[in-house]
């Protein structure tokens, strides 16, 4: 089966948006809301990313470095400058929707399988990041007037 390429995919995505969140946290603590908000963010990907652990136990996993590859094309160093938060805000949103594609699809694959507990623990994180990526949008909508206009 395949589902463990995805299992895997799914945990190694949530763990690098947490890490990225954590990352923007770090880079952006004048920011006012940035800190506290991606610090709790990078929290419910970690517990996302532990819940994928209880399914690879049951469905096996495959390698694949394809989330950790988007990380380090994404996340190469601090930005500076005007546009360093709406960058990071858009990298944040390319690894939460990597993340959210991989729970839809492992949704659809738990109700061909009739895992009830898989299909269950799919929608909450499905739901979860969906709530994630509104947040990195209304963030970044905030944030663009000032960065893609300002000198």
């Amino acid at each position: 089966m395949h589902i463990a390429l995805y299992l895997k995919m799914v945990r190694d995505s949530e763990r690098q948006l947490a890490k990225a969140f954590v990352t923007v946290a770090n880079h952006h603590q004048q920011e006012p809301d940035m800190e506290e908000l991606c610090r709790l963010l990078a929290s419910w990907s970690r517990i996302k990313a532990q819940s994928a652990e209880r399914f690879i136990q049951k469905y096996g996993e495959e390698h694949d470095r394809e989330p950790a590859r988007l990380y380090s094309d994404l996340f190469q160093g601090p930005r500076r400058g005007g546009l360093a938060l709406l960058r990071d805000l858009h990298d944040l949103w390319l690894l939460g929707t990597e993340a959210e594609i991989c729970w839809t699809l492992l949704g659809q694959a738990a109700q061909a399988l009739r895992d009830t507990d898989f299909v269950e623990t799919c929608q909450q994180n499905t739901s979860q990041t969906r709530r994630q990526l509104s947040w990195l949008e209304t963030r970044s909508k905030q944030a663009a007037p000032q960065s893609l206009i300002a000198a």
